[in-house]
């Protein structure tokens, strides 16, 4: 089933923790078995010398899992992370952030993921993660 970014911005502000909302995230776009996410520059969200923090960057990764996982079963259902990996880069300074969540294994309990995190700017790659999750519903 197809999902609108409209659609999956709904749940984020739906099903997600009030700090994760305050890290601004909106879905760019979804594919069959990916989504797009941007995470929007702020100081708040830097860390000493000004780059992103590198929480705010893996909270952004396991969010994007969640959205690209959504469209599959037509709509959100309860999941939790199994397991993450990320290995940063390069600092992101003073631009967004673009999180391109790939499903790699989609079943009917798991779900795998590679994700990249880059600077929208630039086009650098910032970061790379995998997530495993079980599908609860």
């Amino acid at each position: 089933m197809t999902m609108t970014p409209a659609e999956a911005d709904k749940v984020l502000a739906d099903n997600f923790a009030p700090w994760v909302l305050d890290l601004g995230l909106t879905v760019e776009s979804l594919g069959d078995d990916r989504a797009v996410l941007r995470l929007p520059w702020s100081q708040r969200l830097a860390r000493e010398g000004g780059g992103l923090s590198g929480q705010a960057l893996m909270a952004a990764a396991d969010t994007a899992t969640v959205i690209a996982v959504s469209p599959a079963p037509g709509a959100f259902v309860p999941m939790t992370t199994v397991q993450q990996s990320t290995s940063f880069q390069r600092a992101v300074t003073g631009s967004d952030v673009l999180i391109t969540a790939v499903l790699t294994k989609l079943g009917r309990r798991m779900a795998f993921a590679d994700i990249t995190l880059t600077d929208s700017a630039s086009g650098d790659l910032a970061a790379r993660a995998s997530t495993v999750y079980a599908l609860m519903g």
